[in-house]
């Protein structure tokens, strides 16, 4: 699809029929993704009447004092969100407001992502981005090294065994980084084996989960994983691990796809690139994530919220976003047809094409993925995973007593 039928079709804007009013819609951005939203909102304020308050935040405040304001009754109208599921019973339901058929033509792989743990048909949510994990590569680092990359379909242990090289050949206090999360923990355990859930219930400590943890811990004990990753980190918080692919410590960051924008603007003194997901015994695992706006019941706007929300749900406007923050759509219309991403580098377009793949083949070999995306109470997971496996990882607990920890936790946790 070309930019410019998107941006003709996202200037054909449709009238609402709703008073005209003021909304507060709390958004965080990873690059340029509330600049963006924020030019898309005048087109719907010029033609409704209706005005958009923006209130960017970083995205602390929306993972950990969104739900606190919802708690309190001090929530914003509308707000870009990670948790979907989690905090589903604070959402809008925008069924009475919007072309439901339209919707589950349109976004109907992402939609259950933001219902009830016990299932239902409401519409909470635009997925306004689908984002999908997956490795950097520093390909000066295996150039100067004379290391060939693995291929595609080469597992973590083909591409640890490169790091390694490298490491060594270049004098480099570790290879490989991975921001502090259990989000992107899971892909590699699901290439390694783990299941996640059995019948819509989380195990975790499986088989193939015990395996990857074995050589998570191994990889930081040998160096190939750096201090300042992981063991920096304590308790549940979050690390991201970019700055350390930025500064050259490490050849690879597992990370995700909306680094992209921000690898393309500030590397300037090396060459990168996106590569396949590694595999392993158990497929090729990546974890599917991404944003998605939503309003809350706590609204005094409802009306005006879901027309808003429906305006930027829509192709043109949904390809406008997707091509302008450089983001992988979740509009299956536009999946299909494809986004012109021709204002972008070379690196990031191809980086894109790459990441799609990536979630494709999750999709197919490793579609408990999909499952853990949309279980409402992952965010507790993210949590609990790293709180124990750095325990594993400094010392302070042996990884049979953390993995055993873990269990527990999480049962703890789904009993809530």
């Amino acid at each position: 699809m070309k930019k410019s039928i998107l941006l003709v079709s996202f200037l054909a804007v449709s009238s609402f029929s709703v008073n005209a009013a003021e909304i507060k819609f709390l958004c965080y951005q990873d690059a340029n993704e509330c600049d963006v939203l924020e030019e898309m909102s005048s087109v719907w304020e010029n033609s409704t009447g209706n005005t958009v308050n923006f209130e960017k935040v970083g995205y602390d405040v929306v993972r950990d004092q969104l739900e606190n304001q919802l708690e309190a009754g001090s929530a914003p109208d509308v707000a870009r969100v990670t948790n979907l599921g989690g905090l589903n019973q604070y959402y809008l339901d925008l069924t009475p407001y919007v072309d439901a058929g339209k919707w589950e033509t349109n976004y109907g792989a992402t939609l259950p992502w933001y219902r009830k743990p016990s299932g239902d048909n409401g519409i909470y949510g635009w997925q306004a981005q689908l984002t999908v994990t997956g490795p950097y590569v520093n390909v000066t680092m295996f150039e100067d090294a004379g290391v060939d990359m693995p291929e595609e379909g080469a597992t973590w242990d083909d591409w640890a065994d490169a790091l390694r090289v490298v490491k060594s050949e270049l004098g480099l206090t570790a290879g490989l980084a991975m921001d502090r999360t259990a989000h992107r923990w899971a892909g590699p355990a699901f290439s390694y084996g783990a299941k996640f859930h059995e019948n819509g219930v989380p195990i975790l400590v499986d088989d193939g989960f015990k395996a990857f943890a074995e050589t998570f811990v191994g990889w930081h004990e040998e160096g190939l994983m750096p201090a300042e990753g992981w063991p920096a980190g304590g308790g549940t918080a979050y690390k991201n691990a970019a700055p350390l692919f930025l500064d050259g410590t490490v050849a690879m960051h597992m990370s995700g796809s909306w680094m992209l924008g921000n690898y393309d603007a500030n590397i300037t003194d090396f060459e990168w690139k996106v590569v396949p997901i590694p595999c392993g015994s158990g497929g090729c695992g990546a974890m599917p994530g991404g944003s998605g706006v939503v309003a809350f019941k706590s609204t005094k706007e409802p009306e005006v919220s879901a027309s808003f929300i429906d305006f930027l749900s829509q192709a043109g406007r949904a390809g406008y976003f997707a091509s302008n923050t450089s983001n992988i759509t979740a509009h299956q219309g536009l999946q299909k047809a494809g986004i012109d991403y021709s204002g972008v580098s070379q690196r990031v377009s191809a980086g894109l094409s790459t990441f799609a793949a990536n979630a494709g083949k999750a999709a197919e070999s490793t579609p408990q993925a999909y499952w853990f995306q949309g279980y409402n109470k992952n965010f507790a997971i993210y949590g609990i995973v790293p709180d124990y496996i750095t325990k594993a990882i400094t010392g302070e607990m042996s990884l049979d007593d953390a993995l055993a920890a873990i269990d527990a936790d999480v049962a703890a946790k789904i009993a809530e």
